[in-house]
């Protein structure tokens, strides 16, 4: 294997000089660092990571911990646009992304920090994660950096990415009071999940200002899941007959009601109109095409692996981000005849 002793020997400098020019250092003229690169690359050189890792105490890498993902579908490509987004801007900035996951029996034996600490990672990225997660705690006070996607938590070492959840589900309910629905239920996902303590808000917000009443029983938890989307619809359409509308806080949940609604024989739009949330790639695509509001996932990721990069190289102050959402009108609400 090619070292920097070769290079040094070859080019006929010292191993300090080739060291720092392929290390970036400004102190080494231009015309030495290119010559000194052509070198390498003409003797097939490749930096050892391990040994630099050894020297540095830093890996260059970050690592994205998925904590109880209940979502998992087929149909979701949520996670996987994230996972584009921190891949690409990480590799852009020279840090490489590893992946791995915990899960409550984990915890019971292993510390986040040990996690961590085992696979040899800088800073992390956690998505998934419950409000009721024991490593919350930990993650806080701890002083591996940290960026948590969906939980809007902040400390010395940590920051947060989300969307703007309230303001899209208020975006969402009000389009269906404007259409003349009144009476309107929602599918929220579950209570330890922040974003659906935010949608539930946007619900609430928007039929507040249509002077519409708050209703606690037009609201059922489908767990983001298209089966639970399906039964918690059912159970909704049953005790509620005289709906004319859901609101389902993910696009799952509302694929789940779409069949609960068929089911029942039914029709969409013309007896219950449904909106649901993320704009994953199938709602473009499903009969009727789902109206639905948009999250830029691909973006969260990319800048979930930015706020993390300026963690680990002390940069910037701003520890949180709120993405923009978009409401998508497509096929699936239709306007009611006003009284």
């Amino acid at each position: 294997m090619t070292t920097i002793k070769d290079i040094a020997k070859a080019a006929q400098i010292s191993v300090t000089t080739v060291s720092r020019a392929l290390n970036g250092h400004d102190d080494v003229n231009e015309a030495t660092r290119e010559r000194i690169k052509a070198i390498a690359q003409q003797l097939g050189y490749s930096p050892n990571i391990a040994a630099r890792s050894l020297i540095s105490k830093k890996t260059h890498t970050l690592g994205l911990l998925l904590s109880n993902v209940t979502r998992a579908s087929s149909k979701d490509n949520i996670a996987y646009q994230a996972l584009c987004g921190m891949n690409d801007r990480a590799g852009a900035l020279n840090y490489d992304l590893v992946l791995f996951s915990t899960t409550p029996q984990k915890q019971k034996v292993k510390s986040y920090k040990t996690l961590c600490q085992e696979r040899g990672v800088d800073g992390v990225i956690i998505m998934g994660m419950r409000l009721d997660d024991p490593y919350l705690k930990e993650i806080v006070r701890s002083e591996i950096p940290c960026v948590l996607i969906d939980i809007p938590l902040q400390g010395p070492n940590v920051g947060y990415v989300t969307s703007a959840n309230e303001e899209g589900a208020y975006t969402a309910v009000a389009y269906l009071l404007q259409a003349n629905h009144r009476r309107i239920g929602m599918i929220n996902g579950h209570t330890q999940a922040d974003v659906s303590l935010h949608r539930l808000r946007g619900y609430k917000r928007a039929l507040d200002e249509a002077a519409v009443p708050f209703d606690d029983s037009l609201v059922a938890d489908g767990g983001f899941s298209e089966n639970g989307g399906k039964e918690s619809a059912l159970q909704l359409l049953k005790r509620h007959p005289d709906l004319t509308a859901l609101f389902c806080a993910s696009d799952l949940m509302a694929l789940g009601a779409m069949q609960a609604v068929r089911e029942l024989g039914l029709r969409i739009p013309e007896d219950i109109s449904i909106i649901g949330f993320d704009n994953i790639d199938v709602t473009a695509y499903c009969t009727p095409a789902l109206t639905t509001v948009h999250q830029h996932t691909y973006e969260l990721g990319e800048q979930a692996a930015q706020m993390l990069i300026d963690l680990l190289e002390n940069r910037g102050n701003n520890h949180h981000t709120v993405l923009a959402t978009e409401l998508v009108v497509r096929d699936s609400v239709m306007p009611r005849p006003r009284s």
